[in-house]
């Protein structure tokens, strides 16, 4: 499957999934979409944790002049406090509109899972057509445990007997996709 058939399928899964979908040129973009929503919803705190060094002082940067405090590190001190949760996934399975991030940092579950709004940020040239792309990759880099890979299709949502949907039950009640330009 070509690159642009791939991202018009990995932006119509998500999308039937409710996930807003957007593309960016860079991080600074992202940050500027994430401090938008943000504060347009009243959030105070992002968790923006697992991010490379020099990214995560740029995002912090980015976010102070804001008056938005970010937290990259010790989330379990101020679960109840997160917001926004601000991640970069690894991989995005066009076929399913799901995520993958390697997620063995329990900073980047909680973020991802505490926060009322999860916004993600996907390279574009990350997105494969289906979960059997990535079989040798997971098979390498999962060969010695512990790891903890998580896949994430939309924001959290549940059903009762009568089929009552519920967004946010287990997770967050948004979920964002940014398509990320490299």
């Amino acid at each position: 499957m070509d690159p642009s058939s791939k991202l018009k399928l990995m932006r119509d899964k998500a999308e039937a999934v409710q996930t807003v979908v957007r593309e960016v040129a860079d991080l600074e973009e992202a940050c500027r979409y994430v401090m938008d929503l943000t504060r347009k919803q009243g959030g105070q705190v992002v968790a923006a944790p697992a991010w490379p060094e020099a990214e995560i002082a740029s995002i912090r940067n980015h976010f102070s002049q804001e008056g938005l405090e970010v937290l990259s590190a010790d989330l379990r001190s101020r679960a109840n406090d997160l917001y926004t949760g601000f991640t970069r996934a690894d991989y995005g399975i066009a076929e399913t509109g799901s995520l993958v991030l390697e997620s063995t940092s329990e900073d980047l579950r909680l973020a991802t899972m505490l926060s009322e709004v999860h916004v993600a940020v996907l390279p574009k040239s990350k997105i494969v057509t289906d979960v059997f792309a990535l079989e040798k990759t997971f098979t390498e880099r999962f060969s010695h445990p512990p790891c903890y890979l998580a896949f994430i299709t939309g924001a959290s949502r549940t059903a009762d007997i009568e089929r009552v949907l519920t967004i946010g039950v287990h997770g967050p009640q948004e979920f964002h996709l940014l398509l990320l330009e490299e």
